[in-house]
């Protein structure tokens, strides 16, 4: 028998790649509910077979699933999170909001799953997009040689911003061509044919939320003492998040040596081939479930330091497919609760 589950935040990029990929990964669903803002009510989205139309986020009885996939922003998580895990669902929040709580895992299953067996506020946070392939590459590594510090820049693209940032880089791209790009809405500046090193707020000390993101997580993620620096870039791709990534390990580990344990990880593969092409980049990576890792080598500058470039598709690993693996890794444990039904 499968489970009641509901997705909200169902007609945003997210939300319609988690149907997706509860779909292609055959996850046992017996019914499944869309549910949307109350300007979205009625709208239709796909779920294998099945057209959905959505319900109102306000008005729907969230007691009657067993199971909520959340990805509606911050502001829905803080007014509603809580409230949907107290009615006795297991709620899998995309949103920033609950990621640093104390009493909300976070968690990428391949890394730290034994992180679910405690759910006090029956609310589990998916890490930022940019963080979960950045700790499923890490993890290996350092079970291995011990992690000291990383310095990683990340080529985000525009898809981490939603809808509204495809649509600006699609029409800026389109009207560079004719009458010249529209101005920025979206971003602080022209994201075609640009690159902006600005993502989320900036803090007071310099350094972006984004940035303070990637540093948090990864450290309450994988280890509070791996010391981590972050300059987080948009660049002009639809989708698919790309890493350079520079770390310095406590005990040595050479390249081909990393290149191996990488390769036996899980949710990676390794393309690392010293030619043309011998590399992944986000066109590769779109549409696809794995963390890529290609460029491996030494880095000379310390005494045990590699340096790597990692590639995922942010709307799968990065969101989407993180929650959907979080709510099997709940299937595979037995800690989904299924309502009796009425």
């Amino acid at each position: 028998m499968g489970y009641r589950v509901a997705v909200v935040g169902a007609t945003g990029n997210v939300g319609r790649e988690m149907f997706n990929i509860l779909e292609e990964v055959k996850f046992p669903v017996d019914k499944m509910h869309a549910i949307a803002s109350r300007k979205s009510i009625g709208v239709e989205v796909s779920f294998g077979n099945q057209i959905l139309k959505c319900e109102d986020l306000e008005q729907f009885d969230f007691s009657t699933v067993d199971i909520v996939l959340m990805s509606a922003g911050g502001a829905i998580s803080k007014a509603w999170g809580e409230k949907i895990g107290a009615a006795g669902p297991i709620v899998i929040d995309n949103s920033s909001h609950f990621r640093m709580d104390p009493d909300v895992p976070l968690v990428v299953p391949e890394v730290n799953p034994e992180a679910v067996n405690s759910i006090p506020k029956n609310i589990i946070a998916n890490p930022n997009c940019s963080t979960a392939q950045l700790v499923v590459a890490l993890k290996p590594l350092h079970d291995e040689a011990k992690i000291k510090r990383v310095v990683v820049s990340t080529y985000q693209s525009v898809s981490g911003a939603g809808k509204e940032g495809m649509d600006e880089l699609w029409d800026q791209t389109k009207g560079v061509y004719v009458l010249g790009a529209p101005p920025p809405k979206k971003f602080t500046k022209q994201i075609a044919f640009n690159v902006i090193p600005h993502i989320d707020v900036f803090l007071d000390d310099g350094f972006t939320k984004e940035e303070w993101k990637m540093t948090a997580e990864t450290q309450k993620i994988l280890d509070p003492n791996i010391q981590l620096v972050a300059t987080c870039v948009r660049v002009p791709v639809m989708v698919g998040h790309s890493e350079a990534v520079n770390v310095e390990f406590e005990s040595p580990l050479d390249e081909d040596e990393a290149r191996e344990i990488l390769r036996d990880a899980d949710g990676v593969v390794v393309v690392d081939k010293r030619e043309d092409g011998g590399y992944i980049t986000p066109k590769e990576a779109q549409g696809e479930f794995p963390v890529y890792v290609s460029r491996i080598r030494k880095d000379p500058t310390v005494e045990n330091g590699l340096v790597f470039w990692c590639v995922s598709d942010n709307l799968r690993k990065g969101a989407a497919l993180n929650a959907v693996q979080i709510a099997q890794l709940l299937h595979d444990k037995g800690l989904i609760k299924q309502k009796t039904p009425a």
